[in-house]
C-alpha cells in the first residue's frame, strides 16, 4: 500500500490526540504512505490540499467545526478522498454539525462510567477490514451510539449491564464499520479510547486495514 495521508489532530486532550495519532502514523507509514500531520481544522478549507491527499485520519474529539471547514471535509470525501478514525475523535466530533454526523453514519450519546470488559463480534468476515479478525475481548469504554440503518456494519458488540441505564443492556450495538460518501469510503471503530487500546493486535488490524480500504 502507498499513498498520501492527512491526519487532523485535536480537540479534547482526555484522548490522548497526539499520542494516538503518533501510533496511527508509524502504521501508515510502514504501510507505505506518505503522512502531513495537521493540528488545525483549517486543513478542510485547503481544497488543493484535500484533492492531493488518498486519506483523511481524524483524531478530533468535541470542539467546533465551521461550515466552511465541514463542507471541505465533506466535498473531499464525496471526490474520494479516504476517511478513517476511531473512538470519539472521529464520532464524537462536532456534537452541533449533523452534517458531519450524516456523514459519519453514527454518533457516541452514551458510555457506562466505568471501563468494562466486553466481547467484539465480528460479522463480516469477508470483508477486506477484518480479514484475520476473529472475536476478542478489551476493557475501555463501550460506545452506545445513534447509528444511521445505512452504513456496513463489520463487528459488534452486546452492551453491558450499566447501572445508570439498566434498560440499555443486551442491546447489539456497531462496533466497526463502513459507509460509502460519493466516490469517498468511510471508516470508523468505536474502540479507542487511550493509545494501549489501538495497540491492541485485534484493534490494530482492523485500524491498519480499515485505513488501507478507506484510502483512495
Amino acid at each position: 500500500m502507498s499513498g498520501t495521508a492527512l491526519v487532523v489532530r485535536g480537540g479534547w486532550a482526555g484522548h490522548a490526540p497526539v499520542e494516538a495519532t503518533g501510533h496511527c502514523v508509524r502504521l501508515l507509514e510502514q504501510d507505505g504512505f506518505g503522512v502531513t500531520v495537521s493540528d488545525t481544522l483549517d486543513s478542510y478549507l485547503d481544497d488543493r490540499l484535500l484533492a492531493g491527499t488518498d486519506l483523511v485520519v481524524q483524531c478530533w474529539t468535541m470542539g467546533r467545526i465551521t461550515d466552511g471547514q465541514a463542507a471541505g471535509l465533506s466535498r473531499a470525501v464525496r471526490a474520494g478522498t479516504g476517511l478513517a478514525g476511531w473512538h470519539g475523535g472521529i464520532v464524537d466530533a462536532f456534537r452541533d454539525c449533523t452534517d458531519y454526523q450524516l456523514m459519519m453514519g453514527g454518533q457516541f450519546v452514551h458510555h457506562p462510567r466505568e471501563f468494562v470488559r466486553y466481547r467484539v463480534d465480528p460479522v463480516a468476515p469477508g470483508h477486506p477490514v477484518m480479514a484475520g479478525v476473529g472475536p476478542f475481548e478489551v476493557t475501555t469504554e463501550q460506545y452506545y451510539l445513534h447509528v444511521d440503518p445505512a452504513i456496513e456494519v463489520l463487528a459488534t458488540t452486546t452492551f453491558t449491564e450499566d447501572p445508570d441505564h439498566p434498560e440499555l443492556a443486551g442491546t447489539v450495538m456497531p462496533v466497526t464499520w463502513t459507509r460509502r460518501w460519493g466516490a469517498g469510503r468511510v471508516f470508523v471503530t468505536t474502540i479507542g479510547h487511550t493509545p494501549a487500546d489501538l495497540a491492541v493486535p485485534e484493534v490494530e488490524l482492523m485500524l491498519r486495514q480499515g485505513m488501507a480500504w478507506a484510502s483512495r
